[in-house]
C-alpha cells in the first residue's frame, strides 16, 4: 500500500515535526529515518555522520543543529524502549535530504519541503536584515534584493534560452502562475487592484517580497546547476518551483500572496521616508550581501 505522504494539508515532515520549551523546531532521527524508509538505523547513522560534517565544512556549529538524545522507540505489543538517538535542526535534515535518493517519492517531498523553509528561514535570519527595525525598511532591502536577484535570473534564463523581452514575460508568468496559484501578472494586476503601468515588486509588504525572492533565487540556481536547457523547460522550471514555494506557505498555515494586503507604491516610501531611515537600509544592505545556496 502506498504511504500516506499527506494528512490535512500537512507534509509528514510538518507532522512529525516538535518544538522545544524555547520555540526551536527540531526533528528526531529515529522518527525522521522511519519515514524517510531506512529500515535500519545504523545505515542512517552513518548519514547523520555526513551531515555532521557538512555542516563544519559550511560553518555551521554542530552542537546547534545535532544534539544527542534518547528516543523512545515502539518495540511490539504497544511496549517502547528508550533508544539513543538524535534532534535534528531543520538545516540538518536539509542536508541529510539533500544527500538522499531523490527517486523515492518521500525523499523528492523531503528535498522540496526543507529545501523551500531553510532558505524561508535564512532570508528572514539574515543579518543585515534582522537590524531593521520597521516594516518599510524591511521592505526595501527586500526590494533591492528582488532587483538584483532578477538581473540574475534573467541572466539564467538566457543562458537557458529566454532570449527576447516576450520571452522573458512568459518566463516570469510561469514563476508568477507557480506561486499565485495560476495567476499570471496581468491576473495578479486585476486581483490587487493594480494599474497597468505599476510593478507588482513596487507593492508588495516584506512577506510576499521575501517568498518572490526565494522564488526568483531558488530557479536562478536550478537552472544554472541542472544546466537547464530549452524556453518550454526553463518556463517549467520557474513554475514548478513558484508552485513549491506556495505549497509550503500552504503548510505552515501561510496567507497565499494573490491574498495579502496591497502596500503603498515603494517609490512612493522612498521619497516620503526620513534620510536617517533609507541611510540605515543601505549601511545594513551594504554590510553583509544576501547569498543563496
Amino acid at each position: 500500500m502506498k504511504k500516506d505522504l499527506s494528512q490535512q494539508g500537512l507534509s509528514v515532515f510538518e507532522q512529525i515535526k516538535q518544538t522545544d520549551e524555547k520555540g526551536n523546531e527540531f526533528w528526531m532521527a529515529r522518527q525522521l529515518a522511519k519515514t524517510l524508509d531506512y529500515t535500519d538505523f545504523r545505515n542512517f547513522s552513518g548519514v547523520i555522520e555526513k551531515a555532521k560534517e557538512a555542516c563544519i565544512n559550511s560553518g555551521h556549529p554542530v552542537k546547534n543543529h545535532i544534539v544527542e538524545s534518547n528516543e523512545m522507540v515502539a518495540i511490539g505489543s504497544g511496549a517502547e524502549r528508550e533508544m539513543p538517538g538524535y534532534k535534528l535542526s531543520r538545516y540538518t535534515c536539509y542536508l541529510i535530504v539533500q544527500n538522499a535518493d531523490p527517486s523515492k517519492e518521500v525523499i523528492a517531498l523531503g528535498q522540496s519541503y526543507f529545501a523551500v523553509q531553510t532558505r524561508l528561514q535564512e532570508i528572514t535570519q539574515m543579518e543585515a536584515y534582522n537590524r531593521l527595525s520597521t516594516e518599510d525598511e524591511k521592505r526595501v532591502f527586500l526590494r533591492n534584493e528582488m532587483s538584483k536577484h532578477n538581473t540574475h535570473l534573467a541572466t539564467a534564463a538566457k543562458n537557458a534560452g529566454v532570449i527576447t523581452s516576450l520571452d522573458y514575460a512568459i518566463f516570469q508568468n510561469h514563476g508568477y502562475m507557480g506561486l499565485y496559484g495560476g495567476l499570471d501578472a496581468k491576473g495578479i494586476h486585476k486581483r490587487k487592484g493594480l494599474a497597468k503601468s505599476q510593478q507588482i515588486p513596487d507593492h508588495m509588504g516584506s512577506t510576499e517580497l521575501a517568498a518572490n525572492l526565494f522564488r526568483a533565487t531558488q530557479t536562478e540556481e536550478k537552472l544554472r546547476r541542472e544546466n537547464i536547457k530549452g524556453k518550454h523547460n526553463a518556463n517549467q522550471t520557474h513554475f514548478e518551483v513558484g508552485k513549491k514555494v506556495r505549497k509550503t506557505i500552504q503548510e505552515l498555515g501561510g496567507t497565499m500572496p494573490e491574498n495579502l494586503p496591497v502596500a503603498d507604491s515603494i517609490k512612493k516610501l522612498e521619497k516620503t521616508a526620513k534620510p536617517k531611515q533609507l541611510k540605515t537600509v543601505r549601511q545594513n544592505k551594504e554590510a553583509k550581501d544576501y547569498k543563496g545556496y
